[in-house]
Protein backbone atom coordinates (compact mmCIF):
# COMPACT_ATOMS: atom_id res chain seq x y z
CA UNK A 1 0.00 0.00 0.00
CA UNK A 2 1.30 3.33 -1.00
CA UNK A 3 1.26 6.39 1.37
CA UNK A 4 -0.80 9.34 -0.12
CA UNK A 5 1.18 11.95 1.64
CA UNK A 6 0.30 14.96 -0.09
CA UNK A 7 0.75 18.75 1.36
CA UNK A 8 1.93 18.68 4.86
CA UNK A 9 -1.18 20.75 6.26
CA UNK A 10 -3.59 18.76 4.33
CA UNK A 11 -2.09 15.44 5.41
CA UNK A 12 -1.95 17.20 9.07
CA UNK A 13 -6.02 17.69 8.72
CA UNK A 14 -6.89 14.15 7.67
CA UNK A 15 -4.57 12.98 10.57
CA UNK A 16 -6.58 14.53 12.87
CA UNK A 17 -9.80 14.30 11.73
CA UNK A 18 -8.46 9.60 11.57
CA UNK A 19 -10.47 7.39 14.00
CA UNK A 20 -8.78 6.76 17.34
CA UNK A 21 -8.78 3.23 17.43
CA UNK A 22 -9.47 0.97 20.57
CA UNK A 23 -7.76 -1.79 21.84
CA UNK A 24 -9.72 -4.43 20.50
CA UNK A 25 -10.31 -3.13 17.06
CA UNK A 26 -6.70 -2.16 16.66
CA UNK A 27 -6.12 -6.12 17.59
CA UNK A 28 -8.41 -7.06 15.06
CA UNK A 29 -6.89 -5.05 12.36
CA UNK A 30 -3.60 -6.17 12.85
CA UNK A 31 -5.05 -9.78 13.29
CA UNK A 32 -6.37 -9.29 9.74
CA UNK A 33 -3.17 -7.95 8.14
CA UNK A 34 -0.81 -10.62 9.34
CA UNK A 35 -2.66 -13.73 8.75
CA UNK A 36 -4.77 -12.47 5.77
CA UNK A 37 -2.77 -9.56 4.48
CA UNK A 38 -6.14 -7.51 4.21
CA UNK A 39 -5.06 -4.11 2.64
CA UNK A 40 -7.84 -2.35 3.67
CA UNK A 41 -6.91 -3.32 7.67
CA UNK A 42 -3.77 -1.91 7.48
CA UNK A 43 -4.77 1.38 5.95
CA UNK A 44 -7.05 1.46 8.82
CA UNK A 45 -4.08 0.57 11.06
CA UNK A 46 -1.48 3.32 9.45
CA UNK A 47 -4.40 5.82 9.08
CA UNK A 48 -5.20 5.57 12.66
CA UNK A 49 -1.70 6.52 14.23
CA UNK A 50 -0.62 8.94 11.31
CA UNK A 51 -1.18 11.40 13.49
CA UNK A 52 1.70 10.05 16.14
CA UNK A 53 3.84 9.65 12.90
CA UNK A 54 3.52 13.46 12.10
CA UNK A 55 3.65 14.38 15.88
CA UNK A 56 7.14 12.83 15.91
CA UNK A 57 8.45 14.22 13.06
CA UNK A 58 7.64 17.60 14.11
CA UNK A 59 10.26 17.08 16.85
CA UNK A 60 13.15 16.47 14.47
CA UNK A 61 12.88 20.01 12.69
CA UNK A 62 15.46 21.13 14.34
CA UNK A 63 17.56 19.36 11.96
CA UNK A 64 16.89 21.26 8.87
CA UNK A 65 15.29 18.41 7.24
CA UNK A 66 11.90 19.50 4.90
CA UNK A 67 9.23 18.50 7.33
CA UNK A 68 7.20 17.15 4.60
CA UNK A 69 10.36 14.94 4.13
CA UNK A 70 10.27 13.92 7.79
CA UNK A 71 6.86 13.20 8.16
CA UNK A 72 7.45 10.74 4.77
CA UNK A 73 9.79 9.09 6.48
CA UNK A 74 7.98 8.88 9.86
CA UNK A 75 5.19 7.62 7.06
CA UNK A 76 7.56 4.82 6.10
CA UNK A 77 8.30 4.03 9.23
CA UNK A 78 4.90 3.33 10.53
CA UNK A 79 4.58 1.33 7.28
CA UNK A 80 7.19 -1.31 8.82
CA UNK A 81 5.95 -1.01 12.30
CA UNK A 82 2.84 -2.24 10.62
CA UNK A 83 4.35 -4.97 8.60
CA UNK A 84 6.40 -6.48 11.52
CA UNK A 85 4.01 -5.79 14.41
CA UNK A 86 3.09 -9.20 16.49
CA UNK A 87 0.00 -9.02 18.43
CA UNK A 88 0.55 -11.76 19.83
CA UNK A 89 2.84 -10.38 22.11
CA UNK A 90 -0.05 -8.20 23.67
CA UNK A 91 2.26 -4.64 23.25
CA UNK A 92 -0.16 -2.04 21.84
CA UNK A 93 0.52 -1.14 18.64
CA UNK A 94 1.68 2.70 19.00
CA UNK A 95 3.83 0.95 21.81
CA UNK A 96 5.66 -0.84 19.13
CA UNK A 97 5.63 1.77 16.46
CA UNK A 98 7.41 4.33 18.03
CA UNK A 99 10.70 2.76 17.75
CA UNK A 100 10.05 1.98 13.67
CA UNK A 101 9.19 5.88 13.18
CA UNK A 102 11.66 7.07 15.51
CA UNK A 103 14.02 4.70 13.69
CA UNK A 104 13.27 6.14 10.04
CA UNK A 105 13.40 9.48 10.95
CA UNK A 106 17.29 9.56 12.54
CA UNK A 107 18.37 7.70 9.61
CA UNK A 108 17.19 10.19 7.33
CA UNK A 109 18.65 12.91 9.32
CA UNK A 110 21.89 11.33 9.41
CA UNK A 111 21.81 10.75 5.46
CA UNK A 112 20.95 14.24 5.11
CA UNK A 113 22.45 16.14 7.51
CA UNK A 114 26.30 15.94 5.44
CA UNK A 115 28.05 15.28 2.44
CA UNK A 116 30.18 13.37 4.99
CA UNK A 117 29.00 10.47 6.72
CA UNK A 118 27.80 11.46 9.87
CA UNK A 119 27.40 8.74 11.72
CA UNK A 120 27.21 4.87 11.02
CA UNK A 121 27.50 3.20 14.74
CA UNK A 122 24.63 3.33 17.21
CA UNK A 123 26.94 4.77 19.86
CA UNK A 124 27.27 7.71 17.23
CA UNK A 125 23.98 7.93 16.63
CA UNK A 126 22.59 8.11 20.22
CA UNK A 127 25.73 10.67 20.57
CA UNK A 128 24.13 13.07 17.14
CA UNK A 129 20.67 13.56 18.39
CA UNK A 130 22.18 13.50 22.46
CA UNK A 131 25.02 15.97 22.02
CA UNK A 132 23.88 19.34 22.47
CA UNK A 133 21.06 18.28 24.76
CA UNK A 134 23.47 16.41 27.09
CA UNK A 135 26.23 19.79 26.89
CA UNK A 136 23.40 22.01 27.90
CA UNK A 137 22.43 19.90 30.62
CA UNK A 138 26.20 19.72 31.69
CA UNK A 139 26.60 23.29 31.60
CA UNK A 140 23.87 23.98 33.75
CA UNK A 141 24.89 22.00 36.54
CA UNK A 142 28.33 23.37 36.20
CA UNK A 143 26.94 27.09 36.18
CA UNK A 144 24.88 26.39 39.83
CA UNK A 145 27.58 24.66 41.10
CA UNK A 146 30.27 27.03 40.32
CA UNK A 147 32.25 25.19 38.11
CA UNK A 148 34.03 26.36 35.35
CA UNK A 149 34.66 23.60 32.95
CA UNK A 150 37.25 23.86 30.13
CA UNK A 151 36.23 22.09 26.10
CA UNK A 152 38.88 19.18 27.49
CA UNK A 153 36.29 18.68 30.95
CA UNK A 154 33.21 18.87 28.99
CA UNK A 155 34.05 16.53 26.31
CA UNK A 156 35.03 13.91 28.84
CA UNK A 157 31.48 14.65 30.77
CA UNK A 158 29.83 14.05 27.20
CA UNK A 159 31.23 10.89 26.64
CA UNK A 160 30.84 9.52 29.87
CA UNK A 161 27.25 10.23 30.09
CA UNK A 162 27.01 9.26 26.26
CA UNK A 163 29.30 6.10 26.74
CA UNK A 164 30.90 7.16 23.65
CA UNK A 165 34.78 7.25 23.59
CA UNK A 166 36.10 10.84 23.96
CA UNK A 167 37.49 10.63 20.50
CA UNK A 168 33.86 10.51 18.94
CA UNK A 169 33.09 13.26 20.90
CA UNK A 170 35.53 15.43 19.62
CA UNK A 171 34.48 14.05 16.35
CA UNK A 172 31.02 14.75 16.35
CA UNK A 173 31.84 18.61 17.30
CA UNK A 174 33.69 18.93 14.74
CA UNK A 175 31.27 17.68 12.38
CA UNK A 176 28.37 19.44 13.90
CA UNK A 177 29.75 22.99 14.00
CA UNK A 178 29.65 23.60 10.42
CA UNK A 179 27.38 23.15 7.17
CA UNK A 180 28.73 21.64 4.15
CA UNK A 181 30.57 24.32 1.64
CA UNK A 182 30.32 24.21 -2.23
CA UNK A 183 34.01 24.57 -3.72
CA UNK A 184 32.22 26.38 -6.33
CA UNK A 185 31.76 29.30 -4.31
CA UNK A 186 33.85 32.61 -4.25
CA UNK A 187 36.35 32.89 -1.68
CA UNK A 188 34.96 36.73 -1.04
CA UNK A 189 33.55 39.72 -3.32
CA UNK A 190 37.45 41.55 -3.62
CA UNK A 191 38.34 38.08 -4.94
CA UNK A 192 37.67 38.61 -8.57
CA UNK A 193 35.15 35.68 -8.38
CA UNK A 194 37.54 33.14 -7.90
CA UNK A 195 36.05 29.81 -6.23
CA UNK A 196 37.86 27.63 -3.48
CA UNK A 197 37.80 24.71 -5.79
CA UNK A 198 40.71 26.90 -7.55
CA UNK A 199 42.66 26.86 -4.38
CA UNK A 200 42.64 23.22 -4.63
CA UNK A 201 46.22 21.28 -5.12
CA UNK A 202 46.33 19.29 -8.65
CA UNK A 203 46.92 15.77 -7.58
CA UNK A 204 46.98 14.71 -11.19
CA UNK A 205 50.30 13.56 -12.96
CA UNK A 206 51.63 16.57 -14.39
CA UNK A 207 53.24 16.53 -18.12
CA UNK A 208 56.74 16.46 -16.83
CA UNK A 209 56.35 13.60 -14.56
CA UNK A 210 54.30 11.53 -17.26
CA UNK A 211 57.19 12.41 -20.21
CA UNK A 212 59.56 11.28 -16.97
CA UNK A 213 57.74 8.06 -16.81
CA UNK A 214 57.30 6.89 -19.76
CA UNK A 215 60.98 7.17 -20.81
CA UNK A 216 61.53 5.09 -17.34
CA UNK A 217 59.25 2.33 -18.68
CA UNK A 218 61.34 2.73 -22.24
CA UNK A 219 64.66 2.50 -20.77
CA UNK A 220 63.88 -0.34 -18.56
CA UNK A 221 62.13 -2.50 -21.55
CA UNK A 222 65.53 -1.83 -23.32
CA UNK A 223 67.13 -3.06 -20.50
CA UNK A 224 64.82 -6.04 -20.01
CA UNK A 225 65.17 -7.35 -23.60
CA UNK A 226 69.25 -6.88 -23.51
CA UNK A 227 68.89 -8.93 -20.17
CA UNK A 228 66.76 -11.57 -22.14
CA UNK A 229 69.13 -12.26 -24.84
CA UNK A 230 71.66 -13.62 -22.39
CA UNK A 231 69.40 -16.31 -22.09
CA UNK A 232 68.84 -20.03 -23.68
CA UNK A 233 65.87 -20.64 -25.15
CA UNK A 234 64.10 -22.93 -22.20
CA UNK A 235 65.57 -19.73 -19.64
CA UNK A 236 63.37 -17.33 -21.51
CA UNK A 237 60.49 -19.50 -21.91
CA UNK A 238 60.96 -20.19 -18.21
CA UNK A 239 61.28 -16.82 -17.22
CA UNK A 240 58.78 -15.56 -19.92
CA UNK A 241 55.88 -18.11 -18.41
CA UNK A 242 56.51 -17.39 -14.82
CA UNK A 243 57.44 -13.83 -14.76
CA UNK A 244 55.68 -11.93 -17.65
CA UNK A 245 52.15 -13.66 -18.03
CA UNK A 246 48.99 -11.71 -16.59
CA UNK A 247 48.67 -15.43 -15.09
CA UNK A 248 51.55 -17.18 -13.86
CA UNK A 249 52.06 -20.68 -14.55
CA UNK A 250 53.51 -22.90 -11.74
CA UNK A 251 56.60 -24.81 -11.26
CA UNK A 252 54.58 -28.03 -11.77
CA UNK A 253 52.98 -27.31 -15.37
CA UNK A 254 56.18 -26.26 -16.46
CA UNK A 255 57.62 -29.15 -15.50
CA UNK A 256 55.37 -31.77 -16.87
CA UNK A 257 55.40 -29.57 -20.08
CA UNK A 258 59.44 -29.83 -20.62
CA UNK A 259 59.71 -33.53 -19.47
CA UNK A 260 61.56 -31.76 -15.86
CA UNK A 261 60.61 -32.28 -12.31
CA UNK A 262 59.27 -29.53 -10.29
CA UNK A 263 63.07 -28.57 -8.33
CA UNK A 264 65.06 -28.65 -11.77
CA UNK A 265 62.31 -25.86 -13.23
CA UNK A 266 63.25 -23.77 -10.29
CA UNK A 267 66.98 -24.36 -10.67
CA UNK A 268 66.78 -23.00 -14.21
CA UNK A 269 64.74 -20.69 -13.04
CA UNK A 270 67.35 -19.19 -10.78
CA UNK A 271 70.18 -19.44 -12.48
CA UNK A 272 68.32 -17.50 -15.52
CA UNK A 273 68.14 -14.72 -12.87
CA UNK A 274 71.47 -14.48 -12.07
CA UNK A 275 72.25 -14.25 -15.53
CA UNK A 276 69.99 -11.28 -16.06
CA UNK A 277 70.92 -9.89 -13.07
CA UNK A 278 74.65 -10.28 -14.26
CA UNK A 279 73.61 -8.20 -17.52
CA UNK A 280 72.08 -6.00 -15.46
CA UNK A 281 74.34 -5.03 -13.64
CA UNK A 282 76.99 -4.82 -16.39
CA UNK A 283 74.57 -1.87 -18.35
CA UNK A 284 74.09 0.05 -14.94
CA UNK A 285 77.80 0.07 -14.87
CA UNK A 286 78.56 1.49 -18.21
CA UNK A 287 75.56 4.14 -17.90
CA UNK A 288 77.34 5.40 -14.88
CA UNK A 289 80.82 5.12 -16.53
CA UNK A 290 78.73 7.39 -19.40
CA UNK A 291 77.65 10.05 -17.36
CA UNK A 292 80.82 10.47 -15.35
CA UNK A 293 82.91 10.79 -18.67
Amino acid sequence: MALDMGGEHSLSRRAMRAELLDAETELKLAYAWRDHRDEEALHRLVTAYMRLAISMAAKFKRYGAPMNDLIQEAGLGLMKAADKFDPDRGVRFSTYAVWWIKASIQDYVMRNWSMVRTGSTSSQKSLFFNMRRVQARLEREALAAGQNLDKHQMRQMIATEVGVPLHDVEMMEGRLAGSDYSLNATQSVDDEGREWIDALEDTSTQAAEIVEEAHDTEQLRDWLIVAMQALNDRERFIVRERKLREEPRTLESLGEELGLSKERVRQLEAAAFAKMRKTLEAQSKEVRSFFVA
